[in-house]
């Protein structure tokens, strides 16, 4: 791209493929465990607890944030957490992955490392991500949020109210 030059998008952009990134979030220091999955079944997803389960020292308690996904709630996950103690499920609210922080670390992938990159092959698109994930945490920097609970839910009431009264009195 040129200095002053829009950025552009083709009409033909190909897809070779994709694939699943897990990834978990420790807060406090700001590393990520990541694993990259075929798909998104639950299968994979108890994999990834696994890893996890693996990477994450014995002593300490494991507190997931996750999206409302039918593939968390499954018969085989319960089972896994009944095995499993240590590791404590948290449901963001329907509209809510916001709330996750580690949809920041997801957006900070996507805007300097996948945004503007072309991978040939879903093996390309693996070892940019998986690459771009080690290196964050050779230097990781946690996510500070810089407004309050009740400063986010000032908002939220100040946008919810807009939207009723936008919708009119018969909303």
């Amino acid at each position: 791209m040129l200095p002053t030059t829009p950025q552009r998008a083709t009409h033909d952009d190909l897809r070779h493929g994709t694939i699943d990134l897990f990834a978990a979030l420790d807060v406090a220091a700001g590393t990520v465990i990541t694993d990259l999955r075929p798909s998104h079944t639950t299968d994979e997803f108890v994999r990834f607890l696994n890893k996890i389960d693996r990477e994450v020292p014995d002593d300490l308690d494991v507190h997931l944030v996750l999206d409302n996904l039918s593939t968390h709630k499954t018969p085989k996950v319960h089972r896994w957490l009944l095995r499993h103690r240590r590791f404590h499920l948290h449901f963001t609210p329907t509209y809510g992955s916001w709330l996750n922080l580690v949809e920041r670390w997801f957006s900070a992938l996507t805007t300097k490392k996948l945004q503007r990159s072309a991978h040939q092959s879903v093996t390309a698109l693996a070892d940019d991500i998986t690459d771009w994930a080690a290196r964050w945490n050779t230097d990781p920097k946690p996510f500070i949020w810089t407004k309050t609970a009740d400063q986010i839910l000032t908002s939220i009431g100040r946008y919810a109210g807009a939207v009723l009264q936008a919708a009119g009195p018969d909303q």
